[in-house]
């Protein structure tokens, strides 16, 4: 309640920078720290976020507004210039 749409800086270019971090931590992070192996539960996460966007955007289209002109504005969701 009394929440608005913001668009202007990250959000600006896509709807979820947060989980653009996110991805980027959890992949480069075994890669830094040498470790192949954890690379594969890192690449895990994405399908985790990629479901959790859909789920979280369905939920703001409903409760708040301003949101659905938001998604028409701004196309990528996680991924700039791919989703």
């Amino acid at each position: 309640q009394g929440q608005h749409v913001i668009t202007t800086g990250p959000y600006s270019l896509i709807r979820h920078p947060m989980y653009l971090g996110f991805s980027i931590f959890y992949v480069l992070s075994p890669l830094a720290l040498g470790s192949w192996w954890a690379l594969i539960p890192a690449l895990l996460i994405i399908p985790v976020l990629v479901f959790r966007t859909l789920k979280e955007e369905e939920l703001l289209s409903k409760e708040l507004d301003g949101y659905e002109e938001y998604k028409k504005k701004t196309r990528y969701r996680i991924f700039p210039g791919i989703w």
